[in-house]
């Protein structure tokens, strides 16, 4: 029981804890609001219900969190993900009207990179501040997109391509496993190879790197790559998830979510430390969070100020000296004698 206490204890003092307790509390307020909301059904082998769908459309999310997780842990950040995700969508369908959906895949992942490498040579070469780097590929991307579509909504007839978005495997939905393959790619980049260190001592101190013999810039390049091809391989998600390249509204604002849900799974914006498994919970929270203001029909012209209300909640909860206040807020102090 001691042993118990202690385990439990520490558990409660790790970055993990407050996501993990405020995405259960979200689950358990589902399962009061909403009839139904645990239920499993299998049709055709497939699996249905609540709980899968949240899985199924926090993919992308997911994905684009990751990749941001590694940017900011270098003490960085790219808002231009919904940018790169809306052009790697329209490149894709743009390609697969006149080539393989290969070819169109491959090009795809391709200008993820070159869209990465781009805002890392602007932050690592130029030394232009990470905001206002990826803030250019964030307003020219969105018309980039619409000159490959011409202007457009491309609709995509092709069966492999749909699989991707919409198929299942193992009874699950497909985009599942994308998700789980580029979590256990990156958390085996982090945890078993040099990079990972790299990017935490990066992010923590810089200079010290630099005497250590590390290239900051190199590795700042890598990130920046990194978190391309996750917005590419979510722009591919998504476009083949409802068979179109709709680049004026595909992934708008997602990396507004992406940075919630990095910062939730305990990882600092100041760099260092950088938590993978954190944001994981983080992307599945903001999409439970979504999920439940639809589901109990809150009013959509408030939906974000309702969202805002509980991210900053969570956020004050993993702050040390808030729960300290919280806990000590009403007490009645008793006068020294």
């Amino acid at each position: 029981m001691v042993l118990l206490k202690q385990i439990l204890y520490k558990f409660t003092r790790t970055k993990i804890f407050w996501p993990i307790l405020a995405l259960a509390v979200l689950l358990i307020l589902n399962l009061l609001l909403i009839p139904g909301f645990f239920s499993i059904e299998i049709k055709d082998g497939h699996l249905f219900g609540s709980l899968i769908d949240i899985l199924n459309r926090v993919v992308p999310l997911l994905i684009i969190s990751i990749g941001m997780t590694i940017v900011i842990a270098k003490e960085g950040i790219d808002i231009s993900v919904g940018s790169v995700l809306a052009i790697s969508g329209a490149l894709a369908a743009s390609i697969m009207e006149s080539s393989s959906v290969w070819v169109a895949l491959i090009a795809a992942i391709g200008i993820g990179i070159v869209c990465g490498l781009w805002n890392g040579m602007l932050v690592s070469v130029f030394d232009i501040q990470p905001m206002v780097a990826t803030l250019i590929l964030l307003i020219v991307g969105r018309g980039i997109a619409q000159l490959i579509t011409g202007g457009q909504i491309l609709t995509i007839d092709n069966k492999i391509y749909d699989y991707i978005g919409s198929g299942f495997l193992l009874g699950l939905p497909f985009p599942i496993f994308i998700g789980l393959a580029v979590f256990l790619i990156l958390l085996y980049m982090k945890k078993r190879t040099a990079l990972g260190l790299f990017i935490e001592s990066i992010g923590n101190n810089m200079t010290a790197s630099k005497f250590a013999g590390i290239q900051p810039k190199r590795i700042i390049l890598i990130g920046y790559a990194i978190c391309g091809v996750c917005a590419a391989i979510a722009g591919i998600i998504v476009s083949a998830n409802v068979s179109s390249a709709d680049a004026n509204n595909a992934g708008l604002w997602i990396e507004l979510d992406a940075i919630l849900a990095v910062v939730i799974g305990g990882t600092s914006m100041r760099g260092g430390r950088y938590f993978l498994s954190g944001t994981v919970v983080g992307a599945l929270f903001i999409q439970s969070l979504t999920t439940t203001i639809y589901s109990v029909g809150i009013n959509p012209q408030i939906i974000m100020v309702v969202k805002a209300i509980a991210v900053i909640i969570v956020c004050l909860f993993q702050s040390e000296k808030f729960r300290l206040a919280f806990l000590q807020f009403g007490k009645k102090k008793v006068p020294l004698q």
